[in-house]
């Protein structure tokens, strides 16, 4: 198959996928069925017929309304889709085919799922963050046993061993970020960083190695600025809670895309 047409059977893959993440976004938080019952308008429950269920198409053939009542969809839908659908496409221009394409799809999708629920909820479904590691850790086995080369997505492997870079990659972030937790609710008497934060850095491990202290430091940056951005100054000074795990994912992301590079960089500067 040539090598665009493949590229964009991946991103309608991802688009279609990006429509399931919406379900799971959804009904996960709820304690709902995944399966059953089909999807439906939230507002009049009439069940959504299959040429209303096209990816991105449908919301805006149908202006952003259910067909039935009217009623404004929300845009989340087709961004979930599209973001979905880009980021299975960033995976393959970066990973092409090999093993650690399904790997990287994987990561990225749990990582869309995780930071939608998360602005959502403030909360990291412990089963989620737990299937992201058990993929991660699944390859990094694999890897070890020689059957193919998937994990980590960069960094290398530490002395030609991806389940040790695996379990110190997992032990270094969340440890980390661990005890910055522990010290600043011991200063502050607040938490500061919640322990869905500290699970999500330890399932990163697997995928990114030791890379997973950068991922945690460009997160810190990510969720600064956008405290800052979203926050509203007060007589308390700026009090709005802001959910970390999304800085985490997009830190994530471009840590597997750019992390080699900016190390590479780094090193040039203070060890010329």
């Amino acid at each position: 198959m040539p090598a665009v047409a493949l590229a964009v059977l991946v991103f309608i893959l991802g688009l279609a996928f990006g429509s399931f993440a919406n379900v799971v976004i959804w009904r996960l938080p709820k304690g709902e069925s995944l399966s059953s019952p089909p999807s439906r308008c939230p507002a009049c429950e009439t069940p959504i017929r299959w040429f209303d269920n096209i990816p991105v198409v449908s919301w805006l053939v149908l202006r952003g309304r259910c067909r039935a009542c009217g009623v404004a969809i929300s845009a989340r839908y087709p961004i979930v889709e599209l973001l979905s659908g880009l980021l299975w496409l960033l995976a393959w221009g970066v990973f092409g085919l090999t093993w650690k394409l399904p790997v990287a799809i994987a990561l990225y999708y749990l990582l869309l799922v995780l930071s939608a629920i998360d602005l959502d909820t403030f909360r990291l479904p412990n089963t989620l963050v737990a299937l992201m590691a058990a993929v991660g850790f699944t390859a990094a086995v694999a890897s070890q046993l020689g059957l193919v080369d998937a994990a980590p997505l960069i960094g290398g492997d530490l002395w030609g061993w991806p389940l040790a870079s695996a379990v110190l990659g997992a032990l270094a972030g969340s440890g980390l970020a661990w005890g910055i937790a522990a010290a600043y609710s011991a200063a502050r008497g607040a938490q500061g960083l919640g322990m869905g934060d500290v699970k999500l850095l330890a399932a990163m491990g697997p995928f990114v190695g030791l890379y997973t202290v950068m991922v945690l430091f460009l997160g810190s940056i990510l969720g600064t600025v956008g405290a800052l951005a979203f926050s509203r100054p007060g007589a308390d000074g700026l009090k709005r809670k802001i959910p970390f795990g999304p800085a985490l994912a997009v830190a994530c992301v471009l840590v597997t895309v750019l992390g080699e590079p900016v190390w590479a960089w780094y090193l040039g500067i203070v060890m010329p």
